[in-house]
Protein backbone atom coordinates (compact mmCIF):
# COMPACT_ATOMS: atom_id res chain seq x y z
CA UNK A 1 0.00 0.00 0.00
CA UNK A 2 2.90 2.42 0.88
CA UNK A 3 4.69 1.65 -2.45
CA UNK A 4 1.42 2.55 -4.58
CA UNK A 5 0.78 5.37 -2.51
CA UNK A 6 4.35 6.62 -3.27
CA UNK A 7 4.03 5.65 -7.12
CA UNK A 8 0.92 7.57 -7.54
CA UNK A 9 1.71 10.50 -5.28
CA UNK A 10 4.38 12.58 -7.78
CA UNK A 11 2.12 11.20 -10.90
CA UNK A 12 -0.93 14.27 -10.94
CA UNK A 13 -1.50 17.33 -12.93
CA UNK A 14 -0.22 20.42 -11.64
CA UNK A 15 -1.95 23.27 -14.22
CA UNK A 16 -0.03 26.60 -14.31
CA UNK A 17 -1.47 30.11 -15.82
CA UNK A 18 1.70 31.71 -17.04
CA UNK A 19 0.56 35.69 -16.41
CA UNK A 20 4.32 36.57 -17.69
CA UNK A 21 3.99 35.75 -21.40
CA UNK A 22 -0.45 36.56 -21.52
CA UNK A 23 -0.47 38.93 -24.19
CA UNK A 24 -1.71 42.48 -23.93
CA UNK A 25 -5.02 43.59 -23.71
CA UNK A 26 -6.79 44.49 -27.02
CA UNK A 27 -9.75 46.26 -28.23
CA UNK A 28 -12.57 43.25 -28.90
CA UNK A 29 -15.56 45.57 -30.11
CA UNK A 30 -16.20 49.15 -29.27
CA UNK A 31 -19.32 51.19 -29.51
CA UNK A 32 -20.58 54.99 -27.88
CA UNK A 33 -20.96 53.71 -24.63
CA UNK A 34 -18.90 50.62 -24.20
CA UNK A 35 -15.35 48.69 -24.92
CA UNK A 36 -15.13 45.10 -25.17
CA UNK A 37 -11.18 44.43 -23.97
CA UNK A 38 -9.18 40.55 -23.95
CA UNK A 39 -6.28 39.23 -23.03
CA UNK A 40 -4.98 36.04 -23.59
CA UNK A 41 -3.28 33.57 -20.78
CA UNK A 42 -1.40 30.27 -21.31
CA UNK A 43 -2.31 27.33 -18.87
CA UNK A 44 0.08 24.81 -19.20
CA UNK A 45 0.04 21.47 -17.38
CA UNK A 46 3.11 21.32 -16.12
CA UNK A 47 2.50 17.28 -14.01
CA UNK A 48 2.57 14.14 -14.88
CA UNK A 49 -1.16 13.09 -15.62
CA UNK A 50 -3.83 14.48 -17.62
CA UNK A 51 -5.82 17.44 -15.85
CA UNK A 52 -9.29 19.08 -17.34
CA UNK A 53 -10.79 22.66 -16.43
CA UNK A 54 -13.92 22.16 -15.92
CA UNK A 55 -15.37 25.94 -15.28
CA UNK A 56 -13.44 28.92 -15.63
CA UNK A 57 -14.93 32.83 -14.79
CA UNK A 58 -13.86 36.13 -15.77
CA UNK A 59 -14.63 38.52 -12.94
CA UNK A 60 -13.32 41.99 -12.96
CA UNK A 61 -12.69 43.46 -9.25
CA UNK A 62 -13.79 47.20 -9.93
CA UNK A 63 -16.36 47.94 -7.28
CA UNK A 64 -18.39 51.15 -7.45
CA UNK A 65 -17.18 52.35 -4.14
CA UNK A 66 -14.07 52.27 -6.00
CA UNK A 67 -14.75 54.50 -9.41
CA UNK A 68 -18.91 53.82 -9.94
CA UNK A 69 -18.60 55.65 -13.87
CA UNK A 70 -18.26 52.19 -15.62
CA UNK A 71 -20.22 49.04 -15.15
CA UNK A 72 -17.92 46.12 -15.61
CA UNK A 73 -18.40 42.50 -16.14
CA UNK A 74 -15.70 39.78 -17.42
CA UNK A 75 -16.41 36.63 -19.44
CA UNK A 76 -13.70 33.39 -20.38
CA UNK A 77 -13.30 31.94 -23.23
CA UNK A 78 -11.42 29.49 -25.30
CA UNK A 79 -9.35 31.18 -27.53
CA UNK A 80 -10.57 29.96 -30.96
CA UNK A 81 -13.91 29.00 -29.40
CA UNK A 82 -15.95 32.13 -29.07
CA UNK A 83 -19.28 31.98 -27.28
CA UNK A 84 -22.34 33.94 -27.26
CA UNK A 85 -24.37 32.16 -24.01
CA UNK A 86 -21.12 32.85 -21.39
CA UNK A 87 -21.28 28.98 -20.86
CA UNK A 88 -17.39 27.79 -20.87
CA UNK A 89 -16.84 24.23 -22.56
CA UNK A 90 -14.93 22.02 -19.99
CA UNK A 91 -11.31 20.97 -21.70
CA UNK A 92 -8.67 18.40 -21.36
CA UNK A 93 -4.79 19.35 -21.13
CA UNK A 94 -2.43 16.92 -21.31
CA UNK A 95 0.34 16.52 -19.44
CA UNK A 96 3.32 19.12 -20.46
CA UNK A 97 0.74 20.90 -22.97
CA UNK A 98 -0.60 24.08 -22.82
CA UNK A 99 -4.14 25.56 -23.60
CA UNK A 100 -4.49 29.43 -23.93
CA UNK A 101 -7.89 31.05 -22.60
CA UNK A 102 -9.48 34.39 -23.25
CA UNK A 103 -10.23 37.24 -20.33
CA UNK A 104 -12.45 39.43 -21.72
CA UNK A 105 -13.68 42.21 -20.18
CA UNK A 106 -16.42 44.40 -20.60
CA UNK A 107 -16.83 48.46 -19.56
CA UNK A 108 -19.97 50.20 -20.26
CA UNK A 109 -19.85 54.38 -19.17
CA UNK A 110 -22.61 54.85 -16.41
CA UNK A 111 -24.09 58.26 -14.81
CA UNK A 112 -24.24 60.21 -18.38
CA UNK A 113 -20.82 59.78 -19.24
CA UNK A 114 -19.08 59.21 -22.42
CA UNK A 115 -16.97 56.09 -22.60
CA UNK A 116 -13.87 58.79 -23.19
CA UNK A 117 -15.09 60.66 -20.19
CA UNK A 118 -15.49 57.33 -18.17
CA UNK A 119 -12.38 55.74 -19.53
CA UNK A 120 -9.93 59.21 -18.78
CA UNK A 121 -10.71 59.36 -14.91
CA UNK A 122 -10.81 55.50 -14.58
CA UNK A 123 -8.65 53.70 -12.25
CA UNK A 124 -6.37 50.41 -11.97
CA UNK A 125 -8.34 47.33 -11.01
CA UNK A 126 -7.81 43.54 -11.28
CA UNK A 127 -9.03 41.09 -13.41
CA UNK A 128 -9.19 37.55 -11.73
CA UNK A 129 -9.58 34.63 -14.40
CA UNK A 130 -11.34 31.92 -11.89
CA UNK A 131 -11.06 28.37 -13.21
CA UNK A 132 -12.17 24.85 -11.55
CA UNK A 133 -9.32 22.28 -12.75
CA UNK A 134 -9.43 18.38 -11.15
CA UNK A 135 -6.88 15.31 -12.60
CA UNK A 136 -5.92 12.57 -10.00
CA UNK A 137 -6.36 15.73 -7.63
CA UNK A 138 -9.65 16.76 -6.14
CA UNK A 139 -11.62 18.80 -8.17
CA UNK A 140 -10.58 22.62 -6.86
CA UNK A 141 -10.74 26.70 -7.56
CA UNK A 142 -7.81 28.04 -8.61
CA UNK A 143 -7.59 32.09 -9.00
CA UNK A 144 -5.06 33.66 -12.10
CA UNK A 145 -4.73 37.88 -11.62
CA UNK A 146 -3.46 40.48 -13.96
CA UNK A 147 -4.52 44.28 -13.59
CA UNK A 148 -5.76 46.13 -16.16
CA UNK A 149 -4.23 49.82 -15.87
CA UNK A 150 -5.97 52.90 -16.49
CA UNK A 151 -2.99 53.89 -18.19
CA UNK A 152 -3.67 50.75 -20.30
CA UNK A 153 -7.39 51.51 -21.46
CA UNK A 154 -6.90 55.19 -21.75
CA UNK A 155 -4.27 54.25 -24.64
CA UNK A 156 -6.69 51.64 -26.24
CA UNK A 157 -9.78 53.92 -25.73
CA UNK A 158 -7.85 56.95 -27.59
CA UNK A 159 -8.18 59.25 -24.56
CA UNK A 160 -5.77 60.84 -21.79
CA UNK A 161 -6.21 59.56 -18.98
CA UNK A 162 -6.67 62.14 -16.00
CA UNK A 163 -5.14 61.08 -12.45
CA UNK A 164 -7.35 62.99 -10.11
Amino acid sequence: MCVMWLYLRGREEKVVPHLDSRTPFKIEARDAKSVTVSTTIEFRNEGTQSAMIVDAICKPQLPFEQYDGMDVRGKAEREGVPREDDYFEALVIEHQQSVRLVAKVTLTARKGLSLEQAVAHMVDFPVEFIYREVGRNPMRWSIARVILTAEELAKLVGVEHVKD
